[in-house]
């Protein structure tokens, strides 16, 4: 059966994005509105930064080890949109031993519409448990999962990128999302604590800016993506399209001298299409300082959940090879333990000297 074209693909995505809105299954991940309302409860990760002030986040939603998933509306100065942005830190974010210690990020980038909400927020979908159960393993590091709307409105997809005449979300997701983790959390000042992931379109947009800027971020891991840029909004814009095609990029990056290694790790199930044309973006491009790898997910469909368990199975454990982890600082005179202390909330230390700018 032939493959379909990669905009017809992701039409018949955000078809199933709408569908699942109404309740239906036919795209189980995605669902309109904020699935996790602010609660009203003030959460702080830490002082900010020197030279920055710190976003309000608020608390979305909490997991059954105490730690909570926060959520504040952030101003890019950059992009010059204002979105939402969902944000978790694991449980070694709060221990003693990691109180001066950076952590590494990962940036999870949705499918489907992307808007107003980022479904990676909702925790029964599981990737951050998956990511405290193998950092606990040694398998992992244990990201802070920064979580941004992907999209400004229900209508269009972006391509996680500037598009000219539109609202900048390429600058959002490059400079204004990470500029925010900065301040607000203990991070490594160099691209290797730094990484993306996505799904389906989010995926797209993920391998899109790691090859787009290497010397921002390490690796990604992208589940199901398409990998050509194909919104319609870039109609009367080629050559802007053109600078923003995975392959392009791909191909420019691995015949740079000296560029920096990206690692791009994808993940597609067996249920679902698109192998061939990972396979195919694989033999192409992975080369020189473009390193690559394929894991197949046995009964993986697109959603949310094939890709969860192709994290646990590999794709998070190949990443944490190339991305630095905390360094905890071992006092033989004290006992830790998992998890924020009883009764402490995320912030209640300041974490932040370390790592000024």
């Amino acid at each position: 059966m032939p493959v379909p074209h990669p905009e017809r693909r992701k039409r018949a995505r955000l078809l199933g994005a709408v569908l699942a809105a109404l309740g239906l299954a036919l795209f189980p991940v995605v669902k309109y509105g904020n699935v996790f309302p602010d609660t009203g409860k003030p959460m702080v990760f830490g002082r900010p930064l020197a030279g920055h002030r710190q976003a309000a986040f608020r608390t979305a939603s909490t997991l059954a080890d105490g730690t909570r998933i926060g959520v504040t509306t952030l101003h890019g100065k950059k992009s010059g949109f204002t979105g939402k942005v969902w944000a978790w830190a694991p449980p070694e974010y709060y221990q003693e031993r990691y109180r001066d210690s950076a952590f590494p990020v990962l940036i999870a980038l949705p499918g489907g519409r992307g808007y107003p909400s980022n479904y990676w927020n909702r925790p029964r979908l599981g990737l951050q448990r998956a990511v405290t159960d193998l950092a606990a393993l040694g398998r992992s590091k244990p990201f802070l999962l920064v979580m941004p709307q992907l999209n400004p409105d229900p209508r269009h997809y972006y391509d996680g990128s500037d598009i000219p005449g539109r609202p900048k979300i390429g600058s959002w997701l490059s400079d204004d999302v990470p500029d925010l983790v900065r301040a607000t959390f203990r991070t490594f000042t160099s691209r290797d604590g730094w990484a993306l992931m996505g799904s389906s379109s989010g995926g797209f947009v993920g391998l899109k800016m790691a090859l787009q800027h290497p010397d921002r971020f390490r690796a990604v891991i992208a589940s199901g993506p398409d990998t050509r840029p194909d919104s319609p909004l870039w109609r009367g814009h080629e050559k802007e399209r053109r600078a923003n095609d995975p392959g392009r990029l791909a191909a420019h990056l691995s015949a740079r001298a000296g560029a920096p290694p990206v690692y791009l790790q994808f993940q597609i199930g067996t249920e679902e299409r698109g192998r061939a044309d990972l396979e195919r973006f694989i033999r192409r491009y992975a080369k020189g300082p473009v390193t690559a790898a394929l894991h197949v997910i046995q009964g993986g469909g697109h959603n949310a959940k094939g890709y969860v368990r192709g994290m646990r199975e590999a794709s998070l454990e190949a990443i944490g090879k190339v991305l630095r982890g905390p360094a905890p600082e071992v006092r033989p005179d004290r006992t830790y333990t998992a998890g924020p202390p009883a009764g402490a909330r995320p912030g209640d230390r300041d974490p932040g000297r370390l790592h000024r700018p």
